[in-house]
């Protein structure tokens, strides 16, 4: 799995002229050797050469978490005291064009251009993103496990079964994420829960706002289950309930924005350019009169990262194919009264959509 997507970089590289691919921190590592760098001001770097072996750096306290894979990377260590900038150097010898991780800590990358003179830098997610983004089997598995996990979660609070009224957004999201981590996931990636006019900021922080009856509380949650490959992909929901019965104008609110969901959703068929389907979703809400409160993009990339390509906004005319995994998120917020917003991921197959959230998408009246 690992070599076959080393190679694929490789041919990548060899069609925009790249000498050698560098990753530091961030997803694009994992995903291509398995390894998952501590973020520290220690160097970890793999180097990919166009030709040759890969050889992966890493610091050598950090070398028992290593699981080594010959056939896809050579470990080199150092030690504290040792220069690894220079080390990186040797093994990139004498690179016209280097691809760096757009995550590489700044004072690396500022290091590497001193020690490199005749080497120029570009970004690696010019070579990692297009692949990256269009998942194969295993990843749509392994996303789709972890959305059937949240989807549980969030099937009980639609059912009541979470205590809400009389306690504080922080109680709950903390409830949530332990949810979260029994439900499998290895980590916690957000847990947001918005209550009243809360819900109208979209990446409200959980506080100590008592949660209270007659009003909507919005929860959008997320987490990193490992996949099959041993690389974590990432889950992502939004749902909204509302205790008793909801206004007539939060209930019109919410009508809308389910029937601009499900035209994004419809949308998302192969060949359909990223920006038609936020589209699609734009115009339910803008013909309702609700367009100025509909404030982002419809969606998001999703995978090794929970935001990653493509991104559903208008702009991005990159046609839907087959194994693109992307949120479908659209929302309405009125400032200081109420705010919503409905999400799924969706992979864009032959047969059309494939949603992977499945739970109730009307909003769940609770009480």
């Amino acid at each position: 799995m690992f070599a076959n997507r080393i190679a694929r970089a490789r041919a990548a590289m060899a069609e925009q002229g790249i000498d050698v691919l560098l990753l530091s921190v961030g997803a694009d590592l994992p995903w291509l050797c398995g390894y998952e760098a501590m973020p520290l001001e220690r160097l970890t770097l793999l180097v990919v050469p166009r030709e040759g072996d890969a050889r992966l750096i890493v610091p050598f306290l950090e070398a028992p978490r290593v699981v080594e894979r010959p056939d896809v990377f050579d470990l080199v260590t150092w030690r504290d005291g040792d220069d690894p900038v220079a080390l990186a150097a040797d093994l990139i010898g004498a690179a016209g064009m280097a691809a760096i991780g757009d995550q590489t800590w700044a004072g690396f990358l500022v290091d590497l251009t001193a020690a490199l003179p005749g080497t120029r830098f570009t970004r690696a997610s010019e070579i990692t993103a297009p692949l990256r983004m269009v998942k194969d089997a295993a990843e749509v598995g392994a996303l789709r496990r972890a959305a059937a996990a949240v989807d549980r979660i969030l099937a009980d609070v639609q059912a009541g079964n979470v205590a809400l009224a009389g306690r504080t957004e922080s109680a709950v999201a903390a409830e949530i994420a332990q949810r979260i981590l029994d439900e499998g996931h290895r980590k916690v990636n957000f847990t947001i829960v918005a209550s009243g006019p809360n819900a109208a900021s979209p990446h409200h922080e959980p506080g100590d706002r008592v949660i209270r009856d007659d009003e909507g509380v919005l929860f959008d949650i997320g987490g990193t289950m490992d996949g099959a490959d041993g690389v974590g992909y990432c889950s992502d929901i939004t749902r909204c309930v509302h205790l008793g019965e909801p206004p007539s104008g939060f209930a019109e609110l919410y009508g809308v924005l389910h029937e601009a969901q499900a035209a994004g959703v419809a949308a998302a068929t192969v060949g359909t350019p990223c920006e038609d389907v936020d589209a699609a979703t734009r115009r339910v809400i803008d013909d309702a009169g609700y367009g100025e409160f509909f404030v982002h993009r419809t969606g998001h990339g999703i995978g090794v990262e929970a935001h990653e390509h493509p991104n559903i906004v208008v702009g991005n005319d990159l046609p839907l194919v087959a194994g693109h995994a992307f949120s479908v998120e659209p929302g309405i917020y009125v400032p200081d009264i109420w705010g919503a917003r409905l999400e799924d991921i969706v992979v864009a197959t032959d047969a059309g959509p494939d949603p992977l959230n499945r739970i109730d998408h009307g909003l769940a009246v609770i009480g």
